[in-house]
């Protein structure tokens, strides 16, 4: 008898092990395995929420089958204390264990809103816009000029949300006298800029800030990027060029990114004034001589006058020899590129096409008639 009930506890106990084992084995696979979520969302984790609150919402949104499952799994993995307040993208299908790595591995926010503070050549624009999670595109909400204008109200709603993330977007081709403006018009940021960088030190790029972040911190760290960058194109840099250091290479690149906005052009426009350079040929380039009168502080807004290209200033490269002594701008990668890799060309001179770009000679002769068919093309622009 005793013999008989032994074996059938032992039976009992073995079943029950098996099917908890069959249960723990079920309850991971629904923890890895892809979830039912049929569209991505955007999952908002306020700040003091916990893994009972985000498994409640993600049940009623339809990304996990089971709450329990996701807090057991969270807790298991030892990640359930780490939940970060946010906007999360959780992706079409996403499993529970990618759910909770994407709440709790921390970084900014992956969707929702974004507010961008661009700094442009011609002007500068706030912009608000919001994530759709299904396209994962940005969609926009609203823009403004904070020179223009009060802002509108979606941007003191948005500034009110914690989960708001906030990105400097720099031009290239903006003078440093323009980023210290736009950087004072920037509430989101605080303290004084005492002095403005030199010309062409800031590295045209995005920076992710926080509000609070000091203006001085923001533009030390332009300045890093542009040092970094500036010395690893000098250090790889061919033979040959008419430069003596890397000072001179970043006044080049800053002439070439104000002459052309075509990128395919930069080599070529490299090419003209190195050929120039090589031929102790002045370069002759309006940008330089509108940045000797306006010295980067504002735009011009107008074509060059025949006084003003016959004034000396040091930037005035139709009298100087040589390169201006400053950097006219703050150029990008692309252009400091170009000014150490310029395309093989005979080319020495260049004028506006009509279509955004430039027509190149190796002749006066041709120039001329470049010329001549821009000046049509003017012509023909000013009577319509």
């Amino acid at each position: 008898m005793w013999r008989s009930l032994a074996s059938n506890m032992l039976s009992v106990l073995a079943v029950g092990m098996f099917l908890c084992a069959g249960l723990i084995l079920w309850g991971k696979s629904q923890y890895t395995d892809a979830g039912p979520l049929e569209s991505a969302i955007c999952l908002r984790v306020e700040r003091g929420s916990n893994m009972s609150k985000v498994s409640k919402k993600l049940e009623e949104q339809g990304a996990v089958t089971s709450g329990a499952i996701f807090r057991l799994g969270a807790d298991y993995s030892d990640k359930a204390s780490r939940l970060k307040a946010g906007s999360f993208l959780v992706v079409e299908g996403a499993s529970m264990e990618a759910i909770v790595d994407e709440i709790t591995r921390g970084g900014a926010s992956t969707c929702g809103t974004e507010i961008v503070y661009r700094i442009g050549v011609t002007r500068s624009q706030t912009l608000i816009r919001e994530l759709d999670p299904v396209t994962q595109k940005f969609v926009e909400l609203a823009s403004f000029n904070p020179a223009e204008g009060d802002a509108p109200e979606a941007y003191a709603e948005k500034r009110a949300e914690p989960d708001t993330r906030y990105r400097i977007a720099m031009a290239e081709g903006v003078t440093s006298w323009q980023v210290v403006e736009a950087l004072k018009a920037m509430d989101v940021l605080k303290g004084d800029v005492a002095d403005i960088p030199k010309e062409g030190l800031l590295a045209p790029d995005s920076y992710e800030v926080t509000p609070g972040t000091m203006r001085t911190a923001v533009l030390a760290e332009m300045q890093e990027k542009q040092e970094l960058l500036v010395n690893a194109i000098w250090e790889g840099r061919p033979d040959g060029l008419p430069l003596e250091s890397a000072e001179e290479m970043l006044v080049l690149a800053s002439i070439i990114e104000k002459e052309t906005g075509v990128p395919e052009e930069r080599r070529q426009v490299a090419s003209v004034f190195v050929n120039r350079l090589n031929q102790g040929m002045k370069l002759q380039t309006d940008p330089t001589v509108i940045y000797g009168i306006t010295k980067g502080r504002s735009i011009l807004g107008r074509g060059l006058r025949r006084s003003e290209l016959r004034r000396i200033t040091p930037w005035n490269t139709y009298l100087i020899n040589g390169l201006p002594p400053t950097p006219i701008a703050n150029p990008g990668k692309a252009s400091l590129e170009a000014a150490v890799n310029p395309d093989e060309t005979d080319f020495v001179f260049f004028v506006a096409d009509g279509t955004g770009g430039h027509a190149f000679a190796e002749t006066l002769q041709e120039h001329n008639r470049n010329v001549a068919k821009w000046r049509e093309i003017e012509a023909q622009r000013n009577n319509n």
